[in-house]
């Protein structure tokens, strides 16, 4: 293991410095003309991964405002695709083996959060319900790519990075892939961002540490290895 640490020192620095030359994009550019083949995608961005409950992280409830400014700057530059999946858990979840119990089904936890519910035109989001880290296994998100072939470039926003963000964009491009689609699949990095479980937090409850830092650059990295646009911000 003194090995591997040594040996990852480098990739280490060289990330970090990878991070912090990610490029700004410009909106006009990537929307042009014809805002209908855009889709902003938006996952579980909701009150039980922000504000409330046992997995509300405040560093995931910092991406909130830049997601709402986000999707106002789309509407107003004609985006009508705004896709939010969004765990909706059954009260026995499979999954609760492996986190504890979180936005269940008909609880506050499992809503929109009310900065993106009070938007003038949240009528329009399209809520698509999961009961997985993915937001394509046995949900409507596959059906509804497929209804919306027009769709040719998708944002990717929301948390966490390296878990329901990354399992969502890199099935977006290995879709494209697949079906030899020219689909771009653009991730804003201030508008995604995962949680924070420090050595000490960890040890103290028993759990297993997860370095927020640490993962939400290897695997903005690693969606770029794929494939991904990743950009700090679009200006």
């Amino acid at each position: 293991m003194q090995n591997f640490v040594e040996s990852s020192a480098p990739f280490l620095r060289y990330l970090e410095e990878w991070q912090s030359n990610l490029p700004e994009l410009a909106l006009d550019e990537l929307i042009g003309a014809n805002p209908a083949n855009v889709a902003v995608m938006c996952v579980d961005v909701v009150v039980g991964f922000c504000n409330e409950g046992a997995l509300a992280s405040p560093r995931v409830n910092q991406i909130v405002t830049p997601i709402a400014q986000l999707f106002t700057r789309l509407h107003q530059h004609g985006v009508r695709h705004f896709v939010l999946p969004q765990d909706t858990h059954e009260p026995d979840a499979v999954e609760f083996t492996a986190y504890p119990p979180h936005c269940v089904r008909g609880t506050r936890e499992a809503e929109t959060v009310d900065e993106l519910k009070a938007l003038p035109f949240s009528d329009e989001f399209t809520i698509i319900e999961k009961n997985a880290l993915s937001a394509f296994v046995d949900t409507a998100l596959p059906g509804w790519v497929r209804e919306h072939p027009e769709v040719e470039t998708y944002i990717v926003t929301g948390d966490c990075t390296d878990l329901c963000t990354y399992n969502l964009a890199l099935h977006l491009r290995m879709d494209a892939n697949a079906r030899q689609l020219r689909r771009r699949v653009v991730l804003v990095e201030e508008c995604v961002d995962t949680y924070d479980v420090s050595m000490e937090t960890a040890e103290q409850l028993g759990i297993r540490p997860h370095p927020a830092d640490f993962h939400h650059v290897v695997f903005l990295h690693h969606m770029e290895q794929n494939g991904v646009e990743i950009v700090k911000r679009l200006v």
